[in-house]
């Protein structure tokens, strides 16, 4: 069914005169005839009834007419929502993240998007970098907020955002506590460290770091999450390397944050946000290039 012809109608039942209405759609009286003529055959429905006066609407033409403003109506709202969507101010967005952002940058880049794409609805799924990883470039996430360095060979595309180092984690009262030190200082203590399954950018940050300062940490723990080494390293049962965000939120009464002297020479970790460029919808590019407006 032509839309241009139910509009054609309604304008013609509003005015019910050919010319007034022909000038309101800014065409012609001739095709705005054949437009309505066209319409009646194909209900099978005399609408009008013409007179020398102009036209009135059949009972016929009445029984259909609201029906015909709600098609309309509904045709201008989804080509609006289809404007929407092209626009990248309507749709459903899903974003993967690991814990760590939530210590602010995923706050920031949320409230912001909000902001200025109130119709986008987010969906979040929280997980591991390595599985976030996964997840976007299987499709099934459309941005992630990961923690670098990746080690595994990926399809995805890769935004740095923050830029972070590590600090030493040791519990309060500790004989380290209140220093400064250089990571060869630590070789002979117990170390708690990343799952190498499970948070792989971690680990080989850690690991690399220390043999690069002469040693193979002596691990007597290893956990997947940051915040679970905070709590083991609370607990006594060794130091740290943790990223220097934690000190922002994680700043625990029975935990002290020391400095490395030698921090400029490890491999440095980060935050970034992973996407597919070639698959990307217009509500992802608008989330990156927002990510990079804030970040870059």
């Amino acid at each position: 069914m032509d839309l241009r012809r139910i509009r054609h109608f309604l304008v013609l039942a509003e005015t019910l005169n050919f010319h007034k209405a022909a000038e309101k759609l800014h065409i012609a009286q001739p095709p705005l005839s054949v437009s309505i003529q066209k319409l009646e055959a194909e209900l099978g429905l005399r609408l009008f009834e013409r007179t020398p006066k102009g036209v009135s609407l059949t009972q016929e033409g009445k029984q259909i007419h609201a029906d015909a403003m709600r098609l309309l109506h509904f045709a201008e709202q989804l080509q609006h929502t289809a404007d929407e969507i092209k626009e990248g101010t309507r749709g459903v967005l899903h974003i993967g993240f690991v814990g760590s952002v939530t210590q602010g940058l995923l706050q920031n880049l949320v409230q912001a998007f909000r902001q200025k794409y109130e119709n986008v609805e987010l969906n979040f799924t929280e997980g591991i970098s390595s599985r976030i990883v996964q997840d976007v470039e299987a499709g099934k996430l459309d941005v992630g907020l990961i923690r670098t360095p990746v080690l595994d060979d990926t399809a995805v595309d890769m935004i740095q955002l923050e830029k972070d180092n590590f600090v030493l984690a040791v519990p309060k009262r500790h004989e380290l506590e209140g220093r400064s030190v250089c990571l060869k200082e630590l070789a002979d203590y117990p170390f708690i460290v990343y799952s190498p399954d499970y948070a792989r950018g971690l680990h080989h940050a850690v690991m690399s770091a220390c043999q690069g300062a002469g040693f193979i940490p002596r691990v007597v723990q290893i956990a997947i999450q940051v915040d679970t080494v905070l709590a083991l390293v609370e607990s006594g049962v060794g130091i740290a390397l943790v990223p220097s965000v934690v000190m922002q939120t994680k700043l625990k009464k029975n935990l002290a944050y020391l400095k490395l002297l030698d921090e400029s020479d490890i491999r440095r970790i980060g935050f970034a946000l992973i996407h597919k460029k070639n698959t990307a919808t217009i509500a992802t590019i608008k989330f990156l290039d927002l990510a990079i407006s804030l970040y870059s």
